[in-house]
């Protein structure tokens, strides 16, 4: 399994906007071949702040997400309402 986190600091005036457009983009990855988690988490003390939780079976179907519609979409509409830019780690599972 191969999993990012993303870590996306939102201007505050872009906080429900982004909420909405990453949800949106949620629901369409959640469905994509080898999905097996697209998690969006908000911090308790700072409601700018979000890590995105991805994971995907091989590279190859986490690469493929990057290529989708639905991730450029996503990608674009958000870029404008970043306070700083995104931060992605990828990670290799070591269970499950």
């Amino acid at each position: 399994m191969i999993a990012t986190t993303v870590r996306v600091r939102v201007k505050p005036e872009f906080v429900d906007s982004f909420i909405k457009a990453t949800v949106k983009n949620h629901e369409a990855s959640t469905k994509e071949p080898g999905n097996m988690r697209f998690d969006i988490l908000r911090s308790k003390d700072d409601p700018a702040l979000f890590l995105l939780y991805e994971a995907y079976q091989s590279d190859a179907q986490a690469a493929a997400h990057k290529k989708t519609p639905h991730y450029a979409e996503w990608r674009d509409t958000v870029a404008d309402w970043m306070a700083e830019p995104r931060q992605g780690t990828p990670y290799v599972s070591i269970r499950p």
